[in-house]
């Protein structure tokens, strides 16, 4: 199986790399649009800020390679916030896979969210064997709105998309590689897809 992660100038990479290297897979890290259309799967990690990588991923075509990607597809993170139509960030436009305003958390508690906390509502199969109420650890500061595509939410201030899918495309807001067994069990189930 031949797995690329997006090299986009966004953190994350090594330890989504050596989640994967657990499953004994070697990952291809490449911002080359020719090889993410060959590869059998594609991760989007991310730790960064909406504009300045939204401004890579246009510079370098990925924008549009990304949306035409048919092999499973998994955002994390900022990938996932990426994924969604525009960001509040820095007033993004974004890759709008899923048509979703990403929104800043209101000042009603700490920003940035960080941490554990729980999934709830899951549905379809990045979640499959998943408990209700499982833990997962997030680190971000903005949120995808809860909509047809949410597959998973989690409560931090308020309500918020913890998973989305829309057909082929498959995003997680927390970072399953540093989510323990939980996070491995939703890495394997990507992988299994």
């Amino acid at each position: 199986m031949k797995i690329a992660i997006i090299r986009y100038n966004a953190g994350n990479v090594r330890s989504v790399t050596n989640a994967l290297n657990r499953f004994g897979v070697e990952p291809i890290v490449t911002d080359s649009a020719e090889i993410l259309n060959s590869c059998d799967k594609v991760i989007f990690p991310g730790v960064g800020e909406a504009s300045t990588a939204m401004k890579y991923l246009r510079n370098k075509g990925l924008d549009e390679a990304i949306r035409g990607i048919r092999a499973p597809f998994l955002g994390i993170c900022l990938g996932l916030q990426l994924m969604c139509r525009h960001s509040e960030e820095n007033d993004t436009t974004c890759l709008d896979i899923f048509p979703l305003e990403v929104k800043k958390f209101p000042a009603r508690d700490k920003i940035p969210h960080m941490g554990w906390n729980n999934i709830n509502d899951l549905k379809g199969p990045l979640l499959q064997n998943i408990a209700l109420d499982s833990h997962l650890y997030f680190v971000h500061s903005y949120y995808a709105e809860v909509s047809e595509n949410t597959v998973a939410t989690t409560n931090y201030i308020e309500a918020f998309s913890a998973a989305l899918q829309k057909d082929n495309f498959y995003a997680i807001q927390s970072h399953p590689e540093k989510s323990g067994d939980v996070g491995q069990k939703i890495l394997e189930n990507f992988l299994s897809l």
